[in-house]
């Protein structure tokens, strides 16, 4: 029984998942994740760039990040690691500077015969903010394009 005025949602609602398989071992793409002149040369959706201010990869180390658009604005980005099993796994908290966007990720890295199994799972404090994100940064689209230039970047090395 729901109390009057009390709402749940099933995380399901709350999540965006993304998964590719790449052509490149785990090691290799879970460096990509954690190297910060590797990450500069794939990290954000096409016809974006990012500069790294600071790139502590530790629990409790932070990564603070701009990624200019192609329109020239500008996100600053903060995220705060939880966990790290390398080369297992990234767990993170994710949000702006300013504290506009804020959201629990993990990403796994699964070795598949050589090739790395890897998977953005993004969990939003509500459906609400899910939504919002989706709707107001493309957020499902910008990790595809994300993972694409991931992609890209692990063939030409």
């Amino acid at each position: 029984m729901v109390s009057k005025g009390t709402a749940t949602t099933a995380p399901a609602d709350r999540e965006i998942v993304i998964t590719r398989l790449l052509n490149a071992p785990r090691e290799l793409v879970f460096k990509a994740w954690t190297d910060r002149e590797l990450i500069r040369q794939w990290w954000g959706p096409r016809g974006f760039t990012t500069t790294t201010h600071e790139m502590d990869v530790r629990p409790g180390g932070v990564w603070r990040f701009i990624m200019h658009g192609p329109d020239g604005t500008d996100y600053d980005n903060r995220i705060v690691y939880v966990e790290i099993v390398e080369p297992e796994r990234l767990v993170y908290n994710h949000g702006g500077d300013d504290g506009a966007v804020q959201f629990r990720a993990t990403v796994t890295f699964v070795e598949q015969g050589g090739k790395t199994a890897l998977t953005m799972h993004s969990l939003f404090p509500s459906a609400e903010e899910r939504d919002r994100v989706v709707r107001e940064y493309h957020a499902i689209e910008g990790g595809k394009q994300t993972l694409d230039r991931l992609e890209e970047y692990l063939a030409r090395i």
